[in-house]
């Protein structure tokens, strides 16, 4: 048999979107071995919430693991994974990867900067302020803050951690006297906190996908979401708690408005490969860009999986696209 390229696949990790990322990267080997085994041998790199790199339930240093593949897919959402620092880990040893690079992966994680990046190029995304956890840390900053914010914060709001995924961490506050546990809650997850402008509308998320289809920048058809909660939580988002419509019933003019927004942000982080955007459209006052998402999930729950089945395409074919590009560089 030829050489197969040896395809590292790191899931798992130490940020709160564990089970996603095992999930994801599951998805990944399933279609390297099930579609490409003669061309890829995926290789199960299982990295446990402690950071520990593993290879066939053995610890290994991540400077040895890097010897044992060709290129690596991340499948590793949240923190270590999406946030630049293990791109960064394999720019510094030269290895393959898919994905984003390290700055683009950084900036995209960090809601906060991603918003300046959206205003930067003139796209209109919800307003927003940091509260960081030392503000929050005892009862006299906590008070002092609340002060603050009660003269300042029109509620409805969104409280979220400034990094971070899947929802997780994430509150609605329609009261003040809720705002303290949302803002602890989320400070679990982060030093940084956001506070958002709720804006009112339909939910939506748009995948992008480099060089594909004989486009440079691909969109994915628009996925509406109509979550049974309040918003598209985690549980929205991997029980099966809402419903995913794709392609959208938006208005073609507001999907097409949506695919070029997507393909903006991916440009304008300097994102790689492939990206996901979310966003809110509101009846009146048009769409607003929440996120970007520099590592989407795969799973078969996951939004980017269904916008692929709806071109007839699907996981397969994205795994060995990004595996080229990644090869490319």
């Amino acid at each position: 048999m030829p050489h197969r390229l040896r395809v590292g696949v790191l899931r798992g990790g130490p940020s709160a979107e564990y089970e996603v990322s095992l999930n994801s990267g599951a998805a990944v080997m399933h279609a390297l071995d099930e579609h490409y085994k003669d061309r890829f041998r995926p290789i199960d790199i299982f990295i446990d919430r402690k950071g520990v790199w593993h290879i066939d339930g053995v610890p290994i240093k991540p400077e040895q693991a890097v010897h044992r593949m060709d290129v690596a897919w991340n499948a590793l959402h949240g923190a270590f994974g999406e946030d630049g620092k293990v791109q960064g880990f394999f720019e510094a040893h030269g290895m393959p990867f898919t994905g984003s690079g390290s700055l683009g992966s950084a900036l995209g994680m960090n809601k906060l900067l991603a918003k300046k990046i959206f205003r930067d190029h003139d796209i209109k995304t919800p307003a927003g302020r940091e509260v960081l956890a030392g503000e929050i840390s005892a009862p006299r900053k906590m008070e002092a803050l609340m002060k603050d914010l009660f003269s300042t914060l029109l509620l409805p709001a969104i409280v979220k951690p400034a990094a971070g995924g899947s929802s997780v961490g994430v509150s609605i506050v329609r009261a003040y006297d809720a705002l303290p546990e949302a803002l602890q809650k989320a400070a679990r997850h982060g030093d940084s906190i956001l506070i958002e402008e709720f804006i009112p509308g339909t939910e939506a998320t748009c995948g992008v996908i480099e060089n594909f289809r004989g486009q440079a920048l691909y969109a994915l058809p628009p996925v509406e979401i109509r979550p049974a909660a309040a918003f598209f939580d985690y549980a929205a988002k991997y029980e099966g708690k809402s419903s995913e419509i794709v392609p959208a019933t938006f208005a073609e003019k507001t999907k097409k408005a949506i695919e070029d927004i997507s393909r903006r942000i991916h440009r304008a982080l300097g994102l790689r490969h492939y990206s996901r955007s979310d966003f809110i459209i509101h009846p009146r006052r048009g769409i607003y860009a929440l996120e970007v998402n520099t590592l989407p999930g795969l799973t078969a729950e996951s939004l980017l999986p269904k916008s692929l089945r709806a071109v007839g395409s699907d996981i397969h074919e994205l795994v060995e696209h990004a595996i080229g590009l990644a090869m490319k560089r």
